[in-house]
C-alpha cells in the first residue's frame, strides 16, 4: 500500500486505524470519506466486495467489514434509503474491532426473492424474519443492531421478540413497533399532513406514480425528511440505484397499504403481528437517538422512554441533523453503537 494512501487514511480515521487495510475494511474510496472538515453528503464512498447469501425466502445482498472474530453489528436502513446510509459509520466500527454487516432489505439493491411465487410482502414482521434468517445463514447467534426508519422498527421487533439474538440496540426515533389496529386512530391534521405519501400509496394512481417516478419521488422524501442536509446529486444517485430492484415498488406499496389495513399480510406471520400489536417492551440495552431537524414523522422521545426496560439512554443530536441520522451524523451514530455495547 502506498505512503499516500496510508497518509490519507490516517487523516480520515486517526491513528487507531493505521493498522487496518482497505481490504480488511471491505470499503473502497475511504480517502474520500467524511472527515471533520467535510460536510456529510458531499462524497461518494463505495462499498466493495458486496456479498450474497440465501436466507429464508431471499438471496440477500450485504456489505461486510471488520475482523471476522469481532462482535457483530448489523446495520439496517430504511425507506427510501439503502446501505450507503452507513458508508461512513462502517469504517469507524470496523476500526474499533467490530464485524459489521449491512444488508439490503427486501426490495432494495441486490436482494432478490428466490421464488417468483413468494408474495412481495412488506409487513413489519416479515422484514425482521428476513434478518433473523440472514443471521442464521451467516451463523451469527447474536448481534448489536443499529437502524433508522424501517431499519429501526426491524431492530425493535428483533429486540422484542428474539431478545436472545440482540446483544444491544441503537434505534433512531426510538420505539417504532406498530399495528394495523393502532394505525386506524386518526391523528391531528398537521400530523396527518406529514403522512401524505401513506395516503398517496393507498391509491392505484399512487402506485403507478411511484413506479414511474421513484427516483424523483424519493429525492423529494430525502429533502423533506432532512431539510438541512445538503447532500449532492452523486450521494443521492448512489443510493437511488437500489430502488431499481424489480421488487422495490411492490414491497414499498404493500408496506404502507398494510399499515392502514388495506391489504393483508401472510397468515404465517399472524402470530408475530398479534404479539407486536400488544406493543411489547424491550429489555435489551438501548440507546435511542433523534436529530434536531428530522422532517419525517417521528414520536417524541418522552412518549416511548418507558418502552425500554433495560439499561437505556436517549441522545438528541444537534447541528441540523435530519431523518437519515447515520449518514448525516456518522460519528455520533458509531459512538452510540460503541457505547451501547458497553452497557
Amino acid at each position: 500500500m502506498s505512503d499516500q494512501i496510508n497518509s490519507r487514511r490516517r487523516r480520515l480515521l486517526g491513528t487507531t486505524m493505521a493498522g487496518i487495510s482497505l481490504m480488511e475494511l471491505g470499503l473502497s474510496g475511504l480517502a474520500r470519506a467524511q472527515s471533520t472538515d467535510t460536510p456529510a453528503g458531499s462524497h461518494t464512498v463505495s462499498f466493495e466486495n458486496l456479498r450474497q447469501v440465501n436466507a429464508g425466502t431471499l438471496s440477500i445482498g450485504y456489505a461486510e467489514a471488520g475482523p471476522q472474530n469481532g462482535t457483530v453489528v448489523i446495520l439496517l436502513h430504511g425507506w427510501p434509503y439503502d446501505i450507503y446510509s452507513f458508508a461512513e459509520v462502517t469504517p469507524l466500527l470496523a476500526a474499533a474491532g467490530y464485524r459489521v454487516i449491512v444488508p439490503y432489505l427486501r426490495g432494495y439493491g441486490s436482494t432478490r426473492f428466490l421464488s417468483a411465487d413468494t408474495p412481495r410482502n412488506g409487513q413489519q414482521a416479515v422484514i425482521a424474519v428476513d434478518i433473523i434468517a440472514l443471521m442464521d445463514a451467516l451463523k451469527i447467534d447474536q448481534a448489536i443492531f443499529g437502524g433508522f426508519d424501517w431499519g429501526a422498527r426491524t431492530a425493535n421487533i428483533i429486540a422484542a421478540l428474539w431478545p436472545q439474538r440482540c446483544k444491544a440496540m441503537v434505534s433512531v426515533s426510538g420505539y417504532l413497533i406498530g399495528s394495523q389496529e393502532a394505525n386506524q386512530t386518526p391523528l391531528p391534521p398537521k400530523a396527518e399532513q406529514t403522512w401524505w405519501y401513506l395516503f398517496y400509496f393507498a391509491t392505484e394512481r399512487g402506485h403507478a406514480g411511484y413506479d414511474a417516478n421513484r427516483h424523483d419521488f424519493n429525492k423529494l422524501i430525502w429533502r423533506t425528511a432532512s431539510p438541512k442536509w445538503n447532500f449532492d446529486d452523486a450521494t443521492y444517485d448512489r443510493s437511488a440505484e437500489s430502488f431499481n430492484n424489480p421488487d422495490h415498488v411492490a414491497v414499498v406499496i404493500h408496506n404502507y397499504r398494510w399499515r392502514l389495513g388495506l391489504v393483508k399480510g401472510e397468515a404465517q406471520y399472524d402470530d408475530l403481528e398479534q404479539r407486536l400489536a400488544k406493543a411489547p417492551t424491550i429489555s435489551v440495552p438501548t440507546i435511542t437517538m433523534e436529530g434536531d431537524a428530522n422532517g419525517a414523522p417521528h414520536p417524541d422521545p418522552a412518549a416511548y422512554a418507558k418502552k425500554f426496560t433495560g439499561k437505556y439512554a436517549h441522545r438528541n443530536i444537534g447541528g441540523g441533523i435530519g431523518h437519515n441520522l447515520p449518514q448525516e451524523a456518522p460519528k455520533a451514530f458509531a459512538d452510540a453503537v460503541i457505547d451501547v455495547a458497553r452497557f
